[in-house]
């Protein structure tokens, strides 16, 4: 394709959608801001994502006897949360409903224990606490999502809501004041029930409306903000949301509804990245990414080829990484090919996995600027030779054909799910870097459950045999990581598990009403690892 060409589209494409857009409220509006600027706060994790790595000490060999490995001096830590999971006030000071208010409250029986996010840990009040408890770990950088119902309730900047300006001013400015660079999430699962109202990530409408919340997002707070993240693991809020219905916001669509969800999120992202790339990058000076999800798979038996190995990755982590960071901005070839083939044998008139046009193509590659990567567990794959059965409803995990088990030796944390797997760290890191050509990485959240502890040995084991990994990664096989995020730094609502699973560095008693932050053993062990710079014996 010719180059003038390509470039023209791309105009045409941000023209378009700067014109005949959905959402026409115009330009944000100023919110006047009580705050002190912090000019020379110097945004360490901004510089580290914008930098290639060094050729590694190691590379490939073996260390030296006596050699202790180290994460290199631009190596940085965060911890993170997400709103709804930590904020509480879910009604007060003009906040509007978000899907997991609306599912919480209308359906007690899908959470664990019945809870709710009502209340949660009372961030909005006790922000202040969170900072303290990062400072005292020396976290770098914290990593919180902003509630999208929050600031513009019903979507856009005509329900522009002050007190949410006001109270995320403050907790950014409280943490520039306290040395720690913040790294914004725009949306974290909890989507305004008034767009999902509209369709949420089954329409296109909601690529319109993210751009325009985007623009909010960079104007009120784009000159203290340099690193973004536009979505939050949009395999699991697409599969479990949008295709089997089971988590929030219930749409039961599958085999459909998970790949147009899907399709709106990378377009959205890639709207939300132009718009920066446009209007603010020159003055504001930002990264912009995508934090994606997935596991590392291993073969389950001695026959098990490596092609499905590849194939298990792309259905997960490709499915998204590829239009982003592959050749040629498309979903896998084996996404493609497969879910095109199960959709003629459904006697469909075109695939139920939507096309991207040429000049959206153009658009969504490239259209990040560092890898967010969330890692947790691993799994075991083999390939599901079952004849394809169009009598049954069509569903991701049919397309996939992918079956996943785990290794009895592998041991498990409160979660059902999270299986302890640290070496897959490690190999997904350099599935990253044969794949993609070792872009910057930036690990958004890895943690353990359990059941709130203070002494948690678990937590402090998990942490250090994942860091081993991360370490190993990176010093001797050269992978580009630029930091390492722990998940998470105070206990919190996790999702459908309630209050049932905890994932803290600090411990909350939710039955106090002082919600008091009390640290775990295993934030003084996390603190141990940032100021050595080294894995602490434990």
């Amino acid at each position: 394709m010719n180059r003038c060409w390509q470039w023209c589209a791309v105009l045409v494409l941000v023209y378009a959608a700067h014109c005949q857009g959905y959402i026409t409220t115009g330009m944000p509006t100023l919110i006047e801001r009580d705050r002190d600027p912090v000019a020379s706060f110097p945004y360490p994790l901004r510089q580290a994502l914008g930098q290639r790595p060094s050729p590694p000490p190691y590379n490939g060999t073996e260390q030296e006897p006596g050699d202790e490995l180290k994460f290199p001096a631009n190596f940085l830590f965060g911890a993170a949360t997400a709103a709804y999971q930590i904020e509480g006030a879910w009604n007060v000071d003009g906040k509007g409903p978000s899907v997991w208010d609306t599912l919480t409250h209308t359906h007690p029986e899908l959470v664990v224990d019945g809870a709710t996010g009502d209340r949660a840990a009372d961030s909005y009040r006790l922000y202040r606490s969170d900072v303290e408890a990062l400072e005292k770990v020396g976290f770098n950088y914290y990593r919180f999502s902003i509630a999208w119902s929050r600031l513009l309730p019903r979507g856009d900047r005509s329900s522009l809501n002050q007190g949410a300006v006001r109270y995320y001013n403050a907790l950014i400015n409280a943490l520039l004041a306290h040395g720690i660079e913040p790294v914004v999430t725009m949306l974290h699962y909890d989507l305004p029930q008034y767009l999902q109202n509209l369709g949420g990530f089954a329409s296109p409408l909601i690529v319109d409306y993210f751009r325009e919340y985007a623009d909010t997002l960079y104007w009120n707070f784009g000159d203290r903000v340099k690193v973004w993240i536009t979505h939050n693991e949009p395999y699991d809020f697409c599969v479990e949301g949008y295709g089997t219905g089971s988590t929030g916001p219930l749409v039961y669509a599958t085999g459909v509804g998970e790949y147009l969800c899907a399709h709106h999120v990378l377009l959205s992202h890639a709207a939300a990245y132009q718009l920066y790339k446009e209007r603010y990058r020159s003055q504001q000076r930002g990264k912009i990414g995508i934090t994606l999800s997935g596991r590392y798979y291993y073969p389950a038996t001695n026959v098990t080829p490596y092609d499905t190995v590849e194939r298990a990755l792309l259905f997960q982590i490709g499915w998204f990484a590829e239009p982003l960071f592959g050749e040629d901005g498309n979903y896998p070839a084996v996404m493609v090919d497969e879910i095109g083939n199960n959709s003629a044998l459904e006697r469909r008139s075109h695939s139920r996995l939507p096309t991207f046009t040429s000049a959206e193509r153009l658009l969504v590659r490239g259209s990040a600027d560092f890898f967010a990567y969330n890692y947790y567990s691993s799994r075991l794959v083999e390939l599901d030779r079952a004849e394809y059965n169009t009598a049954e409803p069509p569903a991701w995990r049919r397309d996939a054909r992918i079956l996943q088990s785990v290794d009895p030796g592998w041991s498990r944390a409160k979660s059902t799910w999270l299986y302890v797997v640290p070496e897959g760290l490690r190999g997904v890191l350099n599935w990253f870097r044969r794949r993609y050509r070792n872009p910057t990485v930036l690990i958004t959240e890895n943690g353990y459950s359990d059941d709130g502890q203070l002494d948690d040995a678990a937590r402090i084991d998990y942490y250090a045999r994942h860091l081993d990994a991360l370490l190993t990664a990176v010093v001797v096989d050269g992978c580009n990581v630029a930091g390492f995020t722990a998940w998470s730094i105070i206990d919190n609502f996790e999702w459908l598990r309630g209050y049932s699973e905890k994932f803290g560095l600090f411990y909350v008693n939710f039955s106090d009403p002082q919600l008091q932050r009390v640290p775990k053993a295993s934030a003084d062990f996390m603190r141990r690892v940032i100021s050595t710079r080294t894995i602490p014996a434990h």
